[in-house]
Order: C-alpha cells, then structure tokens, then sequence
C-alpha cells in the first residue's frame, strides 16, 4: 500500500490562519477596547463629577478590603471561616455597645424624672464603694 504524500499547503494554510487567530484576535481586542479614561471622558459632566467626589472613598473601601483580606489570610483557617469569625465578633462588640448606651440612656431619664419631681440626685453606685 502507498503513502499518501503531506498535503504541505493546507498545512501552511492552516498554521497561517491558526496564528492569525491567535494573535490577531486578542491583539484586535486590546485595539478596540477604551482605555479607563477614554470611558471617563465620555460620561456626561454629571456622572464625571459624582465619580469624582466618590473616588477617595472608593479607594479607602478596597483598600479596607485588602487590609482585611492580608490579615485573615494570616490565619491557618480559610478564609470565609476567620471572616465569618470576625463579623461574629463585631456584632457582638455592636451588641454589647447598643446595651452599654440604652443603660446610660436610661439612667438619664431616670435622673431628668428625679430633677423633675424635685427628689435630690441619686448618688452614683459604681462609685459609691460599696462591696
């Protein structure tokens, strides 16, 4: 049985129109794709403005972000676990601050009700040294 002989100008063909996809398509992209400030120029002066102001606190945001995410990675665990651990903990350092202000909110009311019915200030308990 004879050999078939190489079929050398599909080959070429084809490593031609291969590269010509491969590098020609992303290099097309990069070509027609607006640059950040190109995008920027074509808002409207408004949203340019808006985008402006917000800019700083946008930054300070990620930059949060990423502070946060260095240190949970530190930890052994993954990292959703330290930062569910972290939000527990935050809400309850928000609990324990919402308590300690109802406490105060209410031993002012108390106080302005004493002023009022004229009875004299009662003397502070934590300070009083009693044990």
């Amino acid at each position: 049985m004879a050999k078939k002989p190489v079929n050398w100008w599909l080959w070429t063909k084809l490593f031609v129109v291969g590269g010509a996809i491969m590098v020609g398509g992303p290099a097309l992209t990069m070509w027609l794709t607006p640059t950040d400030e190109e995008l920027f120029q074509k808002y409207n002066p408004e949203l340019q403005k808006r985008s402006l102001e917000r800019r700083y606190e946008r930054q300070k945001e990620f930059d949060d972000f990423v502070t946060k995410l260095k240190e949970y990675s530190k930890s052994d665990k993954p990292i959703w676990a330290v930062q569910a651990e972290a939000e527990k903990e935050r809400e309850k350092q928000a609990s324990i601050a919402e308590t300690v202000k109802m406490a105060e909110e209410i031993k002012a009311r108390r106080e302005a009700m004493r002023k009022e019915a004229g009875l004299p200030a009662q003397p502070d308990s934590s300070a009083s040294g009693n044990r």
